[in-house]
């Protein structure tokens, strides 16, 4: 994603950066979009569903699906409910501190519009690198650790974040910024997939997270609102307040994502990937669904 933002930024420059270039710049993205689904024909599926294939197992059918799913909801409802409000603070973490960014450079902080593309893409680099290296190194150090660490040194750096003028120091202190907020972004993939049940690890990472995208998504509408709403007073003039409004923001979504993450669970080290899917390995002492092993169909055949 953030690989992403930084090479359709540095295309938006290539055909000239200005305001109304960005539609040059999704015929770019959608070729590139055409060219990875063919490159994607290339690759095999994945281990387990060779596996299951070769187990002799069909694909299940949607009412199937549906009565599975609600078994998994009637006992792992709570955790579904967790990790939707997770990923909202989650969703309102990124948007907020990244979508008007650039638009606070320009109208606060006075830079032009090709000095505030390279900024931003200076930011969007640090979430690359952030995303790689806390997401790597919390397999040592702990996924919750890790996200919490992440999200309190955020919130820390936010006076450095909003207060520089110059487009060097903006930018030093958003690939900082970002650094962290991506960090803690960069551990999210396998945290789902290893609290997500194995029956539904495709599912349940998906779900959860388009419903808090769907619940945060006018992040970028209240930030807009409050910054023109409530303006200040800056070398004589009177501009929007991205900078204050992003700040408090932020730093509110940094804290609930501290104590959410900090009270919620953690299955480091969960081997998800040794399941086969739909398959249960262990059905002697199985008395009821148990998402955690088996597909419900599975459980039934067992019976």
């Amino acid at each position: 994603y953030s690989f992403g933002y930084v090479c359709a930024a540095c295309a938006n420059l290539g055909v000239g950066g200005s305001t109304e270039s960005w539609k040059i710049t999704f015929w770019i993205a959608a070729g590139l979009s055409i060219a990875v689904g063919l490159i994607r024909i290339a690759f095999p599926e994945s281990q387990q569903f060779r596996d299951r294939k070769a187990a002799g197992h069909k694909s299940a059918s949607g009412a199937v699906f549906w009565k599975e799913s609600k078994a998994m909801l009637a006992s792992q409802w709570k955790l579904c409910v967790y990790a939707i409000i997770l990923m909202t603070w989650f969703n309102f973490y990124s948007h907020t501190s990244q979508d008007s960014y650039t638009t606070f450079m320009r109208t606060q902080k006075g830079l032009d519009n090709h000095d505030a593309s390279i900024a931003s893409i200076l930011m969007k680099t640090g979430a690359c690198v952030g995303g790689t290296i806390i997401g790597y190194f919390s397999q040592w150090f702990g996924r919750r650790r890790a996200m919490v660490c992440a999200a309190l040194m955020s919130a820390l750096l936010i006076p450095a974040w909003i207060m520089p003028t110059t487009m060097g120091g903006l930018s030093a202190s958003g690939f900082m910024m970002q650094f962290f907020v991506q960090g803690a972004w960069g551990v999210i993939p396998i945290h789902l997939n290893e609290l997500s049940p194995p029956a539904f690890r495709s599912s349940f990472p998906g779900l959860t997270y388009q419903l808090g995208n769907m619940i945060s998504s006018p992040s970028a509408q209240i930030v807009n609102a409050l910054a023109e709403g409530l303006p200040i007073r800056l070398r004589g003039k009177e501009v929007s307040s991205y900078g204050p409004v992003m700040g408090i923001a932020t730093a509110i979504i940094a804290l609930g994502i501290a104590f959410t993450v900090a009270v919620g669970p953690e299955k480091r080290g969960s081997h998800f990937e040794h399941h086969v899917i739909g398959q249960s390995t262990d059905f002697e002492n199985v008395k009821q669904v148990d998402v955690e092993k088996a597909s419900v169909s599975d459980m039934n055949e067992v019976k």
